[in-house]
């Protein structure tokens, strides 16, 4: 792979965060590798990308004593704790409370935050780093008008010297003075339950070290894991997109995944569980019917409730042919069917093919 103005690709480094802990090599998430190269990187008057994928400052408030966490009240998904504002928010609708002093289930003061975002490590540099200029880019720090350029034109002004963000940081930017990458948590990006996880987590990975050392000055990228020899960090070191491409069609082929298959979420929503249930377990029937061998679920999805709403999944797998229009039309005919019944028009149905 050749680099736009032959460019000389940057040195790619991952660190064995558990080998880090053994050693005690482990301050705030940050291992003391990644600390000297930014150290280094800042007397050089260089500058620095840090990548964390998880906006917020803490991932959840967890109670030690009745292993709770707070929740939002309209979807199954835990709270995140954001700093600045000082609440627990939601990530799916907005959905925000108080920081509580104990825990909402059963009242002990044995609570403790538990994980990090990209303003947890904004804080952290700061206390590492006095003199450093940091700034941080992702939703939250990007809602007013002009912030995202703001932010950018200080660091491409070298009036920033860490920028620390989320994917907002890994496309498209293009500063002669960046040298230093660092990527934190590169497990959350591969362990995600998705069959296109792997790929996603090569494409940001590769992506965001691509940040590093774009003109005259080489770049170093630093991945901070605790599977360090996982395949896809493979692959980004050695920087071979071919190898990486090659082993995850032969396993979508292998379990009828697109692009060899077509792959087809039929979604539930309802306000009432049990509603929501029942439908699925009607519909699915007439889908298994017709497409005999290629139904999953009904299930529910890892988020069940979004906004209020419960959720139930149903899926389909089916080969590219020439029958795929009428597939298509097949499936329209069943939904259409199914809702004209009065007990389920309250239902709302949604359709996504290779979501």
């Amino acid at each position: 792979m050749q680099r736009y103005a032959d460019s000389t690709l940057p040195e790619i480094w991952v660190v064995n965060l558990v080998e880090c802990l053994k050693q005690k090599k482990l301050e705030e998430n940050f291992s003391t590798f990644l600390l000297e190269n930014i150290q280094e990187a800042l007397q050089k008057k260089e500058q620095i990308i840090i990548f964390q994928n998880r906006r917020g400052f803490s991932l959840r408030l967890f109670c030690h004593t009745c292993q709770s966490m707070p929740s939002c009240k309209y979807c199954d998904v835990s709270l995140t704790y954001h700093k600045r504002s000082n609440l627990l928010k939601c990530h799916y609708c907005g959905y925000a409370i108080e920081v509580p002093d104990q825990c909402p289930e059963c009242g002990s003061k044995e609570i403790e935050m538990k994980g990090f975002g990209t303003e947890k490590v904004e804080e952290t540099l700061a206390t590492f780093f006095p003199d450093a200029r940091i700034a941080r880019m992702d939703v939250d720090t990007t809602r007013s008008k002009n912030a995202y350029q703001k932010i950018l034109s200080d660091f491409e002004n070298h009036n920033t010297d860490i920028l620390v963000g989320t994917q907002m940081v890994t496309k498209g930017l293009d500063f002669d003075r960046v040298t230093v990458v660092g990527i934190l948590n590169a497990d959350s990006l591969i362990s995600f339950p998705d069959f296109r996880s792997f790929e996603r987590a090569f494409q940001l990975m590769a992506q965001v070290s691509g940040r590093a050392g774009r003109k005259e000055k080489p770049g170093k990228v630093i991945i901070q894991a605790y599977n360090p020899n996982h395949p896809a960090l493979e692959y980004v070191v050695a920087n071979n997109f071919k190898a990486m491409y090659e082993h995850q069609m032969a396993e979508r082929k292998q379990f009828r995944y697109p692009p060899f298959f077509r792959l087809i979420k039929i979604t539930l929503k309802h306000k009432e569980e049990a509603k929501v249930i029942e439908s699925a377990k009607v519909l699915a029937p007439y889908f298994r019917k017709e497409f005999t061998g290629k139904i999953l679920g009904p299930e529910f999805p890892l988020v069940a409730r979004i906004q209020n709403l419960y959720l139930q999944d149903i899926w389909i797998k089916m080969p590219k042919n020439d029958q795929l229009e009428q597939h298509k039309r097949k499936i329209k005919e069943i939904i259409h069917v199914f809702q004209t019944d009065s007990r389920y028009k309250s239902v709302r149905i949604v359709v996504n093919v290779d979501p």
